[in-house]
Protein backbone atom coordinates (compact mmCIF):
# COMPACT_ATOMS: atom_id res chain seq x y z
CA UNK A 1 0.00 0.00 0.00
CA UNK A 2 1.14 3.68 -1.14
CA UNK A 3 1.21 6.31 2.03
CA UNK A 4 2.19 9.43 -0.37
CA UNK A 5 4.49 11.87 0.51
CA UNK A 6 4.04 14.76 -1.47
CA UNK A 7 7.60 15.55 -1.47
CA UNK A 8 8.47 12.10 -2.58
CA UNK A 9 6.16 11.25 -5.36
CA UNK A 10 7.01 10.93 -8.54
CA UNK A 11 10.45 11.85 -8.03
CA UNK A 12 13.69 9.86 -8.98
CA UNK A 13 15.81 8.51 -6.43
CA UNK A 14 18.98 6.87 -7.19
CA UNK A 15 20.51 5.20 -4.91
CA UNK A 16 23.60 2.88 -4.94
CA UNK A 17 24.42 -0.07 -2.91
CA UNK A 18 21.12 -0.83 -3.47
CA UNK A 19 20.47 -4.73 -2.91
CA UNK A 20 20.70 -5.47 0.54
CA UNK A 21 20.87 -3.34 3.99
CA UNK A 22 19.98 0.15 4.16
CA UNK A 23 20.05 0.26 0.10
CA UNK A 24 17.35 -2.57 -0.26
CA UNK A 25 14.83 -1.07 2.57
CA UNK A 26 15.44 2.53 1.30
CA UNK A 27 14.23 1.46 -2.26
CA UNK A 28 10.85 0.37 -0.82
CA UNK A 29 10.01 3.12 1.18
CA UNK A 30 10.74 5.61 -1.68
CA UNK A 31 8.16 3.51 -3.78
CA UNK A 32 6.09 3.26 -0.83
CA UNK A 33 5.88 6.87 -0.69
CA UNK A 34 5.20 7.44 -4.55
CA UNK A 35 8.83 7.88 -5.50
CA UNK A 36 10.33 6.39 -8.02
CA UNK A 37 13.74 3.96 -7.13
CA UNK A 38 16.92 3.45 -9.21
CA UNK A 39 18.73 0.80 -7.82
CA UNK A 40 22.41 0.04 -8.03
CA UNK A 41 24.49 -2.45 -7.34
CA UNK A 42 26.71 -5.47 -8.27
CA UNK A 43 23.92 -7.92 -8.29
CA UNK A 44 21.64 -8.10 -10.66
CA UNK A 45 19.67 -11.36 -9.46
CA UNK A 46 18.78 -9.30 -6.51
CA UNK A 47 17.75 -6.06 -7.99
CA UNK A 48 15.54 -7.93 -10.38
CA UNK A 49 13.66 -9.61 -7.69
CA UNK A 50 13.06 -6.35 -5.45
CA UNK A 51 11.73 -4.05 -8.80
CA UNK A 52 9.79 -6.78 -9.10
CA UNK A 53 8.57 -6.99 -5.91
CA UNK A 54 8.40 -3.05 -5.38
CA UNK A 55 6.01 -3.36 -8.75
CA UNK A 56 3.92 -6.13 -7.45
CA UNK A 57 3.50 -4.12 -3.51
CA UNK A 58 2.87 -0.47 -4.56
CA UNK A 59 2.53 -0.78 -8.24
CA UNK A 60 5.56 1.26 -8.93
CA UNK A 61 8.16 0.53 -12.09
CA UNK A 62 11.60 1.19 -10.78
CA UNK A 63 14.95 0.41 -12.58
CA UNK A 64 18.08 -1.38 -12.00
CA UNK A 65 21.95 -0.97 -13.04
CA UNK A 66 24.57 -3.47 -12.91
CA UNK A 67 28.05 -1.96 -11.76
CA UNK A 68 30.83 -2.40 -9.65
CA UNK A 69 31.86 1.23 -8.04
CA UNK A 70 35.52 0.08 -7.92
CA UNK A 71 35.20 0.57 -11.60
CA UNK A 72 35.74 3.98 -11.90
CA UNK A 73 35.69 4.48 -16.05
CA UNK A 74 32.74 1.82 -16.04
CA UNK A 75 30.84 3.58 -12.74
CA UNK A 76 31.12 6.97 -15.09
CA UNK A 77 29.54 5.39 -17.94
CA UNK A 78 26.68 3.99 -15.98
CA UNK A 79 26.13 7.22 -14.45
CA UNK A 80 25.89 8.72 -18.27
CA UNK A 81 23.63 5.86 -19.08
CA UNK A 82 21.02 6.60 -16.21
CA UNK A 83 21.02 10.46 -16.71
CA UNK A 84 20.27 9.64 -20.66
CA UNK A 85 17.52 6.80 -20.07
CA UNK A 86 15.56 8.79 -17.06
CA UNK A 87 16.69 12.90 -18.32
CA UNK A 88 17.17 14.79 -14.98
CA UNK A 89 17.09 13.32 -11.49
CA UNK A 90 15.80 14.38 -7.81
CA UNK A 91 17.85 12.98 -5.23
CA UNK A 92 21.18 11.03 -4.93
CA UNK A 93 21.47 8.31 -2.14
CA UNK A 94 25.19 7.54 -1.85
CA UNK A 95 24.71 4.15 0.26
CA UNK A 96 27.67 2.02 -1.18
CA UNK A 97 29.75 1.53 1.81
CA UNK A 98 32.33 -1.62 2.72
CA UNK A 99 35.14 -2.44 4.96
CA UNK A 100 37.60 -4.95 6.72
CA UNK A 101 38.78 -4.35 9.62
CA UNK A 102 41.97 -5.29 11.08
CA UNK A 103 45.31 -3.23 12.71
CA UNK A 104 46.93 -1.57 9.51
CA UNK A 105 50.27 -3.08 10.11
CA UNK A 106 48.06 -6.72 8.94
CA UNK A 107 46.23 -5.49 6.26
CA UNK A 108 46.29 -6.20 2.87
CA UNK A 109 46.38 -3.52 0.10
CA UNK A 110 43.86 -4.62 -1.87
CA UNK A 111 41.49 -4.38 0.99
CA UNK A 112 42.19 -0.37 2.02
CA UNK A 113 42.23 0.23 -2.02
CA UNK A 114 38.52 -1.31 -2.44
CA UNK A 115 37.08 0.52 1.01
CA UNK A 116 38.79 3.88 -0.89
CA UNK A 117 37.43 3.24 -4.01
CA UNK A 118 33.67 2.14 -2.86
CA UNK A 119 33.58 4.58 0.10
CA UNK A 120 35.07 7.70 -1.20
CA UNK A 121 35.79 7.65 -4.79
CA UNK A 122 32.41 6.57 -6.17
CA UNK A 123 30.64 9.08 -4.03
CA UNK A 124 33.09 12.00 -5.09
CA UNK A 125 32.51 10.40 -8.75
CA UNK A 126 28.82 10.30 -8.80
CA UNK A 127 28.47 13.86 -6.86
CA UNK A 128 30.80 15.36 -9.01
CA UNK A 129 28.77 13.64 -12.56
CA UNK A 130 25.17 14.65 -10.91
CA UNK A 131 26.02 17.90 -9.16
CA UNK A 132 25.48 19.96 -12.64
CA UNK A 133 22.64 18.38 -13.36
CA UNK A 134 20.89 19.65 -9.76
CA UNK A 135 22.43 22.85 -10.23
CA UNK A 136 20.78 23.24 -13.72
CA UNK A 137 17.23 22.66 -12.14
CA UNK A 138 18.42 24.44 -9.09
CA UNK A 139 16.75 21.99 -6.85
CA UNK A 140 17.93 18.18 -5.39
CA UNK A 141 18.68 16.38 -2.80
CA UNK A 142 22.26 14.69 -1.84
CA UNK A 143 22.58 12.16 1.06
CA UNK A 144 25.63 10.72 1.95
CA UNK A 145 25.64 7.57 4.49
CA UNK A 146 28.42 8.19 6.89
CA UNK A 147 28.94 6.72 9.63
CA UNK A 148 29.79 7.28 13.65
CA UNK A 149 32.86 6.31 13.01
CA UNK A 150 33.88 9.41 10.47
CA UNK A 151 33.78 11.07 14.54
CA UNK A 152 35.04 8.86 16.76
CA UNK A 153 37.94 6.18 15.14
CA UNK A 154 38.99 3.16 16.43
CA UNK A 155 41.38 0.48 16.47
CA UNK A 156 41.19 -1.71 13.59
CA UNK A 157 38.86 0.34 11.93
CA UNK A 158 41.48 3.33 11.04
CA UNK A 159 41.11 3.17 7.05
CA UNK A 160 37.26 2.53 7.34
CA UNK A 161 36.99 5.52 9.62
CA UNK A 162 39.25 7.49 7.76
CA UNK A 163 37.11 7.02 4.68
CA UNK A 164 34.21 8.17 6.92
CA UNK A 165 36.17 11.89 8.06
CA UNK A 166 36.52 12.16 3.98
CA UNK A 167 32.65 11.75 3.44
CA UNK A 168 31.70 14.11 6.26
CA UNK A 169 34.50 16.66 5.18
CA UNK A 170 33.22 16.49 1.81
CA UNK A 171 29.98 16.69 2.87
CA UNK A 172 30.10 19.39 4.77
CA UNK A 173 32.20 21.28 2.62
CA UNK A 174 29.28 20.65 -0.23
CA UNK A 175 26.57 21.62 2.12
CA UNK A 176 27.52 25.13 2.33
CA UNK A 177 28.72 25.12 -1.56
CA UNK A 178 25.02 24.83 -2.72
CA UNK A 179 22.77 25.85 0.23
CA UNK A 180 21.89 28.64 -1.65
CA UNK A 181 21.65 26.99 -5.04
CA UNK A 182 18.38 24.80 -4.21
CA UNK A 183 19.91 22.10 -3.24
CA UNK A 184 19.77 20.33 -0.10
CA UNK A 185 23.19 18.18 1.51
CA UNK A 186 22.62 16.09 4.48
CA UNK A 187 24.83 13.29 5.94
CA UNK A 188 23.92 10.22 7.81
CA UNK A 189 25.63 9.05 10.64
CA UNK A 190 25.41 5.62 11.90
CA UNK A 191 26.39 3.12 14.58
CA UNK A 192 26.51 -0.15 14.06
CA UNK A 193 23.27 -1.87 11.45
CA UNK A 194 22.01 -5.18 11.49
CA UNK A 195 23.01 -5.77 7.68
CA UNK A 196 25.50 -7.42 6.13
CA UNK A 197 28.25 -5.64 6.31
CA UNK A 198 29.97 -7.07 8.94
CA UNK A 199 30.20 -10.72 7.18
CA UNK A 200 33.21 -8.71 5.49
CA UNK A 201 34.14 -6.57 7.91
CA UNK A 202 34.95 -9.41 10.66
CA UNK A 203 34.07 -12.56 9.29
CA UNK A 204 34.58 -14.15 12.93
CA UNK A 205 31.68 -12.87 14.02
CA UNK A 206 33.06 -11.17 17.32
CA UNK A 207 32.49 -7.66 17.27
CA UNK A 208 29.09 -8.20 15.38
CA UNK A 209 28.40 -10.68 18.86
CA UNK A 210 30.03 -7.55 21.12
CA UNK A 211 27.88 -4.97 19.66
CA UNK A 212 24.45 -6.86 19.04
CA UNK A 213 22.79 -5.13 22.33
CA UNK A 214 22.60 -1.47 20.15
CA UNK A 215 22.66 -2.63 16.63
CA UNK A 216 20.36 -0.49 14.70
CA UNK A 217 17.77 -1.87 12.15
CA UNK A 218 18.23 -1.46 8.64
CA UNK A 219 14.64 -0.72 7.84
CA UNK A 220 13.95 1.94 10.67
CA UNK A 221 17.47 3.94 9.49
CA UNK A 222 15.79 3.30 5.87
CA UNK A 223 12.44 5.12 6.39
CA UNK A 224 14.19 7.85 8.92
CA UNK A 225 15.89 8.79 5.98
CA UNK A 226 13.37 8.37 3.23
CA UNK A 227 11.05 10.49 5.28
CA UNK A 228 14.02 13.33 5.82
CA UNK A 229 14.46 13.89 2.11
CA UNK A 230 13.73 16.97 0.26
CA UNK A 231 13.97 18.96 3.64
CA UNK A 232 16.77 20.89 5.01
CA UNK A 233 18.68 18.85 7.41
CA UNK A 234 22.67 18.64 7.79
CA UNK A 235 22.95 15.58 9.79
CA UNK A 236 21.03 12.36 10.81
CA UNK A 237 22.45 10.88 13.46
CA UNK A 238 21.51 7.83 14.97
CA UNK A 239 21.80 6.59 17.57
CA UNK A 240 21.12 9.99 19.00
CA UNK A 241 23.25 8.78 21.95
CA UNK A 242 26.15 7.87 20.25
CA UNK A 243 26.21 11.47 18.67
CA UNK A 244 26.26 12.89 22.11
CA UNK A 245 29.59 10.63 22.76
CA UNK A 246 31.32 12.20 19.88
CA UNK A 247 30.49 15.50 20.82
CA UNK A 248 32.27 15.22 24.08
CA UNK A 249 35.06 13.13 22.57
CA UNK A 250 35.67 16.27 20.17
CA UNK A 251 35.73 18.17 23.29
CA UNK A 252 37.69 15.63 25.09
CA UNK A 253 39.54 12.84 23.08
CA UNK A 254 42.11 11.78 25.67
CA UNK A 255 39.83 11.40 28.37
CA UNK A 256 37.47 9.83 26.21
CA UNK A 257 39.85 6.96 24.66
CA UNK A 258 41.02 6.34 28.14
CA UNK A 259 37.40 6.12 29.47
CA UNK A 260 35.75 4.26 26.69
CA UNK A 261 39.22 1.76 25.75
CA UNK A 262 37.26 -1.30 26.34
CA UNK A 263 34.55 -0.36 24.26
CA UNK A 264 36.67 0.74 21.31
CA UNK A 265 38.65 -2.13 20.99
CA UNK A 266 36.19 -4.91 20.60
CA UNK A 267 36.80 -5.50 16.72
Amino acid sequence: MIRVNERVKGKKILITGASSGIGQYLAIHIARQGGIPIMVARSTARLEIMADKIYDTFGVKSYWYEADLTNDANWKDIIDQICYDHGSLDALINNAGMAVFGLVSESKWQDIDRMISVNVKSLFRTTHQLLPHFLQQRRGHIVNIASQAGKIATPKSAVYAATKHAVLGFTNALRMEVEEKGIFVTSVNLGPVRTNFFKQADPTGNYERAVDRIMLEPNEVALTVVNALFTKQREINLPSWMNSGSKVYSIAPVLMEKAMQGQFSKK
